[in-house]
Order: structure tokens, then C-alpha cells, then sequence
């Protein structure tokens, strides 16, 4: 099925699924638990949460592990991906692209990570709906910051990953977002994730 942007295609294919292989595995769940410990330490209440962009559920699989009684669901574009999706028991899964996610009820958490570097400048604004959209509370994005715009080549590929402050434009763009925390996880860190700054922010 073709969808809207190069992005896109690009992710549902054969490239989204060698991703797929890369990141796998206990080590991956360890890492992302010890990262949402931390996040989710400074959320007084978590019943539902929402991710945008998926994968496999490595997100997921530390989520439920940290929130066992929680509703998890989530938003995947890439075929082979939402197979292993559909295997971890509990989770909603939407199959398609993020941008027509429209939720029956928001989630008390909405997620994304390692999702908006990956989309089209252009589109980031019907991303941000997205993921607005899809919480009641805390919207939650993990991803590589850079104070100003900039396009950065990706395994050999152009137009496929791009940095920016993408939680400053969140802020600006919705007036009754408040910042909850902020962090960076190192690549050398214990439990490491990819050099990613993530933000926490709330409803009003």
C-alpha cells in the first residue's frame, strides 16, 4: 500500500524491516526499561498508554513491564513488524500511518521515540497533532536534538533523518503543554540508548 510521503514507503518496506532485525532482543528491553523507570518515576499515574510508531513493541515489552494492569496500544506502518506486534498479549494494535491515527480515547501516555527524526519537515506538524491528539496527560518523545533544524545522512540515504528541538516546537505550538522533566541517555551508558534526549510534557 503506498502511503503519503517517501518517508513512509520508505519505512514500510524492505528498509523497515532490516531496522527491525537491528533492533531487537533482551538487551534493547532492558536498556528501554531502565529508561521508562526513569520517566515513568515522575508520572504519578500511568493507566492507558499509546505509542506512535512502534516497531516490534520494544517500548511496549518495557512498558508492561514497569505498568502490568495498563491498556497499551499501538501505531505501526511496517507489515512485518505489526506480526510481532499482534504476538505480545494486551496490545491494540492500529496498522498504518501515524498521521491518520485518530484514538476512540486518548491515553493517559502518549510515545513516541526514535519516530520524528525519521518524518518529512513538512509533516512534522500533522505529527505533533498526532501525537497531541493521542494523550490525555503526558506526551512522552524520545529522539536526537539539535537547537536548529538540520538534515543528517542515514546509512547511506538522504532525506530519511533529521534533528531538531523537536520538544521546543511542541511547546510553541501548543499553549497549554507544560515540561515535566528532560534527559539524555549515552550510547556508553550501562544501559544504553542512541545518544537520545527525551521530554516529558503535560496537559494544562
Amino acid at each position: 500500500m503506498p502511503f503519503a510521503t517517501e518517508q513512509e514507503n520508505f519505512w514500510a518496506g524492505a528498509f523497515g524491516d532490516e531496522y527491525t532485525r537491528r533492533n531487537q532482543g533482551q538487551e534493547v528491553v532492558a536498556a528501554n526499561t531502565a529508561l521508562f523507570a526513569r520517566i515513568l518515576a515522575r508520572l504519578p499515574k500511568v493507566d492507558s498508554a499509546v505509542e506512535l510508531g512502534a516497531n516490534i513493541g520494544m517500548n511496549l515489552l518495557a512498558l508492561r513491564r514497569l505498568l502490568p494492569q495498563a491498556r497499551l496500544a499501538a501505531v505501526e506502518i511496517n507489515d512485518s513488524a505489526v506480526a510481532e506486534l499482534r504476538r505480545i498479549e494486551g496490545v491494540e494494535v492500529t496498522v498504518g500511518s501515524l498521521f491518520d491515527y485518530a484514538p476512540a480515547a486518548p491515553a493517559d501516555l502518549a510515545l513516541i521515540k526514535g519516530v520524528l527524526i525519521h518524518i518529512a519537515p513538512e509533516r512534522l506538524p500533522d505529527a505533533y497533532a498526532a501525537l497531541y491528539r493521542s494523550s490525555a496527560r503526558y506526551l512522552c518523545l524520545a529522539e536526537y536534538y539539535n537547537p536548529s533544524p538540520v538534515e543528517v545522512p542515514y546509512r547511506g540515504h538522504s532525506g530519511r533523518l533529521f534533528k531538531r528541538d523537536f520538544a521546543g516546537e511542541l511547546l510553541d505550538r501548543y499553549g497549554d503543554l507544560r515540561l515535566v522533566d528532560y534527559g539524555f541517555v549515552w550510547r556508553r551508558d550501562v544501559f544504553a540508548q542512541d545518544d537520545l534526549t527525551w521530554f516529558v510534557l503535560e496537559k494544562l
